[in-house]
Formats: structure tokens, C-alpha cells, sequence
């Protein structure tokens, strides 16, 4: 079985990246699938989620886009970075870039998100705060393929969650990422099974 690498990409604490990481370990991916995580890379050199990946003895790599003098530089740049761990998918958690066509082309169905709404309800930011707003009963998240409409590519999965009479927006993205933290481990072993 030809191994198969994820690289995961992150700007903040990457707390989706830390459960795909302890997901595979415990679900063995490696051995059921030929899969790992290959490496974590980030736009931002003092992502805490750089510092948790390396001690996990993931690779890790800090790629500062402010350096480049334009998205396609700052893309091109990541896609050699990428492209050196050979991966099989391209995973963004928490990843706060918009990708340029050219780069979203290059991993075309390769390359995987997760937003924290039920799409396509509410793409973009402030998901949550929206939904209060909207008065929806149900939030969520959703894994889709990265195409580069934003946050509307085709949805692998979903997590639903009550919104509650006495959410905040801050409550109620709580109650949603714990979901991410079950839903993206899960929708990732789907496809590895079907590789």
C-alpha cells in the first residue's frame, strides 16, 4: 500500500489540526489506511498550533505571507512547500488565507475545508452571530472540497447543533467546534477508505 500524506494548513491554535493529529494515532491510520499527517504548515510563525504539532513530531514549516509581495508569490511559495511532502490531501484548519485560483486549481478535489456553519447557509465570517441573528433552531459545520468559490464547494459532511434561546455567538461556536473536533477525523477516514 503506497503511503499517503495529509499536510494540514493553520493560522491560529489549530485545535481541528490537534484532533485529525490524535484521531489517526488512535484510529491507526497509518496502518488501516497507508495515511498520515506529514506535516502542519502556517502563515503565521507564532501559530500556537506550530508549537503542539511539532512536539506531537509532526513537521512543521512557517510560511509568513506578509514576505511576498502578492498572493500568487505568497501561493506559489506554499504550493513548493506543500508539494515537498507529496500530499495525497490537503487539509485547512483554521487556515485564514483566500488561495488564489491558480493554487485552489493545482490540489483541485485534493483539497479539503471545514467552516463553522451549515452551508450554504452563512459563508464567510461571523457564522454564528448570524445565525442568532437569523433566528435559525440549528448551526453546525461543514467539511466541503475547496473550490474557489468560497465556502461553496461540495459538502462531504455536516454536524448540526441546537441553537439554544440563551446563546451567544461565543457559546454557541463552542457547542459547534467540539462538533468539528468528531466531524472532520471522521469525514477524512471516509476518504482515505475510498483512496
Amino acid at each position: 500500500m503506497k503511503k499517503q500524506n495529509l499536510v494540514i494548513l493553520i493560522s491560529g491554535a489549530g485545535s481541528n489540526m490537534q484532533a485529525i493529529v490524535q484521531a489517526a494515532r488512535r484510529d491507526d491510520w497509518e496502518g488501516r489506511f497507508g495515511a498520515r499527517v506529514a506535516a502542519v504548515i502556517s502563515n503565521r510563525a507564532d501559530a500556537p498550533g506550530l508549537a503542539w504539532a511539532a512536539s506531537q513530531g509532526v513537521a512543521t514549516h512557517a510560511l509568513d505571507h506578509r514576505a511576498y509581495a502578492s498572493r500568487e508569490d505568497f501561493d506559489a511559495a506554499l504550493a513548493a512547500l506543500v508539494d515537498g511532502h507529496d500530499p495525497a490531501l490537503l487539509v485547512l484548519a483554521g487556515f485564514m488565507r483566500i488561495l488564489t485560483p491558480g493554487f485552489v486549481g493545482r490540489y483541485e478535489g485534493r483539497m479539503l475545508n471545514i467552516h463553522p456553519s451549515l452551508l450554504p447557509a452563512f459563508p464567510g465570517l461571523h457564522t454564528h452571530r448570524r445565525a442568532i441573528e437569523a433566528g435559525c433552531a440549528f448551526a453546525g459545520s461543514t467539511v466541503h472540497r475547496v473550490t474557489t468559490e468560497l465556502d461553496l464547494g461540495p459538502i462531504l459532511g455536516q454536524a448540526v447543533v441546537p441553537v439554544l434561546p440563551s446563546d451567544t455567538p461565543e457559546a454557541l461556536a463552542a457547542r459547534v467546534l467540539s462538533q468539528e473536533h468528531l466531524l472532520y477525523p471522521r469525514v477524512l477516514a471516509d476518504l482515505l477508505s475510498k483512496m
